[in-house]
């Protein structure tokens, strides 16, 4: 590969990324994924300090799960999700969301499974598809009828099929029909179902627990994902599956076996925040108000906390980015490979930390900015 050519057509075509600066001064992030502003709540991490004896904070796990010694932490978070969840299902801990969906689907699959994802799933799950080798389709985005057809053409040539979407979009902020996802999967005795809830975990369904809480479906989807670094403010993912499931992965999900674990002093505050988001019920009220407000600045589609503006070009999300910032507004461009050419934007996303007159502020702010793109 010609690295520096690669890095010249990078820069010519508008797609070459950057690590950004640290945010300073007053400014407005609207790029962080931190939904429920628990990263900023300086009083809920003090009292984490104050409540966890520092001999519990190791920094350190210094060995995989398999071959830990410390192994408390880990197995206490695992029971309380297990507990949470109900309907008999089990936790496993994951060192990223990313780790999760390479080392699950990896697992589950291989030549005689035909895996069918939706075409906006996140690149870990794409990743996870090709590792395992197993011969796969993409359906297009939400397209049920779609997805219906390539079950009917081709579920019964393979000794099991995988569906594999994620409830709530990362990049457009809409959200799967699991409902009809699951009607679908019954209508197929190979079907196994994927939910990855990265974005809904925190904020959608009961206590945060997802969309497939908040549509009593848990007990019909076969393996739920969750991240603990977004809403959850802190690092690492979990699986909830079936015992027999959370056993075979133990044994086959190669980012869980040859991977160091998280330290324990992060899965202990994993744990602490785990209990104070499933009751801050006033978090996610906050979230929802803040999300109709954008909606207001940015029409279209159903009110989110995850809202894309479309500029279909690099050069202008760039630009439009840099006026946003010049503005009091953190929020960075999103182009290929993120998302597919011709749908490059910017990407909103709310936090319930943030004031309801800054979203005002934005939406006045916005409308001079996009009559000059």
């Amino acid at each position: 590969m010609d690295i520096e050519a690669t890095l010249r057509e990078l820069e010519g075509s508008g797609n070459l990324r950057t690590i950004p600066a640290e945010s300073t001064g007053n400014i407005v992030d609207l790029s962080s994924n931190d939904y429920l502003g628990v990263a900023a709540d300086k009083e809920l991490r003090e009292r984490f300090f104050a409540e966890t004896p520092v001999d519990r904070l190791l920094m350190s796990s210094s060995a995989s799960r398999l071959l830990g010694a410390c192994q408390k932490p880990y197995t206490d978070f695992e029971a309380q999700l297990s507990h949470d969840y109900g309907h008999g299902r089990s936790a496993l801990l994951f060192n990223s969301g990313y780790h999760a969906n390479t080392g699950l689907v990896s697992a589950i699959a291989d030549k005689s499974t035909l895996i069918l994802a939706d075409r906006l799933v996140h690149a870990s799950i794409i990743d996870g598809i090709k590792l395992s080798g197993a011969p796969f389709a993409r359906f297009a985005h939400n397209d049920y009828e779609h997805l219906k057809r390539l079950l009917l053409t081709k579920a019964a040539d393979y000794n099991s099929v995988l569906i594999i979407v994620e409830s709530v979009y990362s990049m457009d902020g809409d959200t799967a029909d699991i409902d009809q996802l699951v009607q679908l999967k019954k209508l197929h005795r190979n079907a196994l179902l994927y939910v990855d809830e990265a974005h809904a975990v925190g904020i959608h369904g009961p206590g945060g627990l997802g969309e497939t809480a908040r549509l009593g479906l848990i007990d019909d989807v076969d393996i739920i994902v969750g991240t603990l670094g977004k809403a959850l403010a802190s690092m690492g993912a979990y699986a909830i599956l079936t015992p027999q499931l959370r056993q075979f992965m133990v044994n086959k999900a190669r980012s869980l076996i040859f991977s160091t674990a998280l330290p324990p002093a992060q899965i202990l505050w994993s744990h602490f925040v785990w209990r104070y988001i499933t009751e801050a019920d006033f978090l996610r009220d906050r979230l929802r108000n803040l999300s109709g407000l954008l909606a207001e600045a940015i029409p279209g589609g159903e009110p989110s906390h995850i809202r894309p503006l479309i500029t279909g070009d690099p050069v202008k999300a760039v630009q439009l980015s840099k006026d946003l910032l010049a503005d009091g507004f953190k929020v960075l461009p999103i182009r290929t490979p993120t998302v597919p050419p011709g749908t490059e934007r910017l990407r909103f996303v709310l936090s319930a930390s943030i004031d309801a007159a800054d979203i005002l502020r934005l939406s006045n702010v916005l409308q001079g900015h996009l009559k000059k793109l």
